[in-house]
């Protein structure tokens, strides 16, 4: 992979566009209420906001800078964490945590994202790391020969995955604490609330847009691009450790804990 295209490509992905792509994951109905009905504890993001994103930056570090090793290390530390998500009697709808068709789903938001992101701040040619993405599902249990074979196949496989878009009235108030910053202390959401409100509607596409009831007009639009405009000439002229902060610092405390024999998550 060229000058480790896939890694460039994470920039700003998971933290301006992280929670426009955590809306495209959870608008899956099994995916939505399987985080709503999650007891994973440590993986809330509203009682630990710290861990929860932590784990969610060090997975999308160790599956885009990673070795196979902390990947397989990593993958049995999801994977102890993913045991206790799974639909009960009471659930509205069936889902689990190890179900391969749903982690496609999430590798596949997770693409697009890093896509969207890369061609507004690079205007690169996401060619160079579409096939490399494939790692943001195996890293857990989607085989490789599930992943779209090219670019043409994965707007096939995104055109059906839309039509099974559906955000219900639970999941869409999650959703909503989530773009209002809800879960950070009050002196740090209600100045940040308006901004995090724009750029998360910005980076979604309409359909979530419309799942959600998020209005986005032609003049938003237009702020938006002028916005990645200028982060994008800003981005392209930053060193590479600084473009792929906080990444490759969650990448080093992964390093860190399987040295020292810590927890890898929830921790």
């Amino acid at each position: 992979m060229t000058e480790n295209a896939l890694r460039d490509a994470v920039i700003g992905a998971g933290l301006l566009a992280g929670s426009a792509n955590v809306i495209m994951q959870l608008a899956r109905a099994p995916v939505g209420h399987g985080v709503l009905e999650s007891r994973v504890d440590s993986g809330n993001l509203f009682r630990h906001p710290v861990k929860r994103t932590r784990t969610t930056l060090t997975y999308l570090a160790v599956a885009t800078m990673g070795t196979d090793a902390e990947r397989a290390a990593y993958r049995k530390g999801v994977n102890r964490a993913h045991a206790q998500v799974h639909s009960t009697a009471a659930s509205p709808v069936a889902y689990d945590a190890f179900d391969t068709g749903l982690q496609l789903w999430v590798a596949a938001c997770l693409y697009k994202g890093f896509e969207d992101v890369y061609l507004a701040f690079t205007g690169g040619e996401p060619e160079r790391f579409y096939a490399e993405a494939a790692a943001l599902g195996t890293t857990l249990q989607v085989r490789p020969e599930m992943w779209p074979a090219d670019r043409a196949a994965f707007a096939a496989y995104w055109a059906d995955g839309l039509a099974e878009v559906r955000i219900d009235d639970d999941v869409r108030r999650y959703l909503t604490r989530i773009v209002d910053l809800e879960f950070l202390p009050p002196v740090l959401a209600l100045p940040g609330r308006r901004f995090h409100r724009f750029v998360t509607t910005g980076f979604l596409p309409q359909r979530f847009r419309d799942e959600m009831r998020l209005p986005w007009t032609a003049a938003d639009q237009r702020r938006f691009d002028v916005l990645l405009a200028a982060l994008g000439t800003v981005v392209r002229v930053l060193p590479g450790p600084v473009r792929r902060f906080p990444f490759n610092l969650c990448l080093q405390d992964l390093r860190w804990r399987l040295r020292t024999g810590r927890p890898l998550v929830g921790s």
